[in-house]
């Protein structure tokens, strides 16, 4: 954290994912071009800008269905932690190639009429009552205004003015997005094309997004279902790692982190208040949990951010009884400070 905004500082990691990126899109970009150009029939060929917007438009939409399946595909494996901690990259990109293809899209198809382009682009098909001839040009204009919004706020800057809460609603209309270029493609591209690639290729990323956080919601909301009073069991004591949280889910309200530091254990709710991000999967810093997502801090003994910030949550009383960890499912006021109970010592019950 830092008092004021900042330029991103490129680490040696930032540098090579965003080189793997920039390498994938260029990778996509040219096989599409070779493989579209050379699977033409005889005697038909399309125009390299009808194949720019078929490329950028395809990859746009491949990308945005990377980016939703990155959240759910983090909660069973570890290996996508570094996309998660990274994906307002993958976003921003996202972005760009879907204004490359909405820049193409307006100059071949509308650029030579006498009528302005955007008045072409949303009034030359009114026909919103027919499912064949639906003017899909709208749904794209309107994910398209949606990633847009995405990728102007995606800075801390607007984190901080519009607050969490409004940043995190504003940042999941990207669901709304998705669907939005799934009608578009189904009621455009697909609508003209012979092959059933295509609408299987589409169908299958909606199914794949939905089955995914769909399995991702029941894994992450299965409450514990060992009480001890109001106590919920956590894990065994073997199972703790110094410096690294158990997550636990209650029955309602925030999941909570459970973290071994320096022998004891401590729980805070594992919700960041920054931007939601999942405070069970940082690590303790300087006696701090940090957020892999940004590096927001908090102390475990009390839940609160270290001077000079104001930040804080929920704090949580745990207890060890028979070699089992169990932590109290009802919440302390945020930045109460709450004793830390020893794993093996005379805390223990």
């Amino acid at each position: 954290m830092a008092h004021d905004y900042k330029a991103i500082q490129w680490t040696p990691f930032k540098k090579r994912y965003d080189l793997f990126l920039l390498l994938g899109v260029a990778t996509y970009l040219v096989l599409f071009f070779v493989f579209t150009a050379g699977g033409q029939p005889d005697g038909e060929s399309l125009h390299p800008v009808q194949i720019a917007i078929a490329a950028t438009g395809s990859l746009s939409f491949l990308m945005l269905t990377f980016i939703l399946s990155i959240g759910p595909l983090a909660r069973f494996t570890d290996r996508m932690k570094p996309f998660l901690y990274n994906r307002r990259h993958v976003g921003v990109a996202t972005f760009i190639i879907a204004l490359l293809h909405a820049a193409l899209v307006v100059i071949w198809y509308h650029g030579f009429s006498e009528t302005n382009v955007f008045v072409s682009l949303l009034a030359s098909n009114p026909r919103y009552s027919s499912l064949q001839g639906f003017p899909f040009e709208s749904l794209g204009v309107a994910a398209f205004f949606i990633l847009f919004l995405m990728a102007a706020t995606s800075h801390d800057f607007w984190n901080a003015h519009l607050g969490p809460g409004l940043w995190k609603a504003l940042h999941m209309l990207v669901y709304v997005a998705f669907a939005l270029l799934v009608g578009h493609v189904m009621f455009g591209f697909v609508q003209d094309q012979t092959s059933i690639v295509y609408p299987v290729l589409v169908g299958s990323s909606a199914l794949w997004v939905s089955g995914l956080h769909i399995a991702a919601g029941f894994k992450s909301a299965t409450p514990s279902d060992v009480h001890l009073g109001r106590f919920i069991e956590v894990a065994e004591v073997s199972a703790f790692e110094e410096g690294r949280a158990r997550i636990v889910t209650p029955s309602k309200g925030e999941r909570i982190a459970v973290f071994l530091h320096k022998g004891k254990l401590s729980a805070i709710s594992n919700v960041c208040r920054h931007q939601g991000g999942p405070l069970g999967e940082g690590r303790v810093i300087d006696d701090c949990v940090t957020c892999p997502w940004h590096g927001f801090q908090y102390r475990l003994e009390d839940g609160r951010s270290p001077e000079p910030f104001s930040e804080k949550v929920a704090t949580y009383s745990v207890k060890v009884e028979d070699g089992m960890v169990f932590v109290d499912s009802e919440p302390k006021e945020p930045g109460t400070r709450t004793e830390p109970v020893s794993l093996h010592g005379e805390d223990a019950l």
